[in-house]
């Protein structure tokens, strides 16, 4: 029988990350996400629009580690790949502890305040909807934040992505 190090044991534990994404802009920040994984972690890069009721229930059962990337469209609606998999979210007849010892969790909302030129002043805050109502519903469910809210806008060139990601990978490391 060959023994192992503890070193060797300790290299081949993975941590498994599920990143799902709704919208045009969050596709290309999942396979961002995925490509830049460091050593350590197994990104499962998923489009909300394939998760059905039963996949969707599955949260009620499942232990996960899981990043949200939501995209706010016109009018604060989420764009239509992603209003099935936020409507299940928002849904009234859910218990509080839904999520509790399941889901940890962090959102990052992409919008763009080109879309809100009616306004005087516009940021990321305002073009965001979708990702914080996600953010703070799944709080509200018993889920555990393991990185701050992001919100990122297309008119500041998303500049807002890269250090919410940095920040990210950070979180997830001292994740026990």
């Amino acid at each position: 029988m060959e023994l192992r190090t503890c070193r060797e044991i300790v290299e081949k534990i993975v941590m498994q990350l599920t990143v799902f994404w709704g919208g045009e802009l969050a596709d290309g920040v999942a396979d961002q996400l995925k490509q830049e994984a460091p050593d350590g972690f197994e990104v499962e890069v998923v489009a909300m629009q394939s998760y059905g009721k039963s996949d969707l229930e599955a949260f009620k059962e499942t232990q996960m580690v899981a990043v949200f990337l939501l995209q706010t469209a016109e009018n604060n609606q989420p764009p239509e790949d992603a209003s099935k998999f936020l409507r299940y979210f928002k849904r009234k007849t859910h218990p509080e502890t839904m999520l509790t010892d399941k889901l940890k969790f962090a959102v990052l909302g992409l919008g763009d305040s080109n879309l809100l030129l009616d306004r005087q002043t516009t940021g990321a805050k305002d073009c965001n909807a979708c990702g914080q109502l996600l953010d703070s519903r799944l709080e509200a469910l018993g889920a555990t934040r393991i990185h701050e809210l992001g919100l990122a806008d297309e008119r500041t060139g998303m500049e807002e992505v890269e250090p919410w990601i940095k920040g990210l990978w950070e979180a997830l490391g001292k994740i026990e």
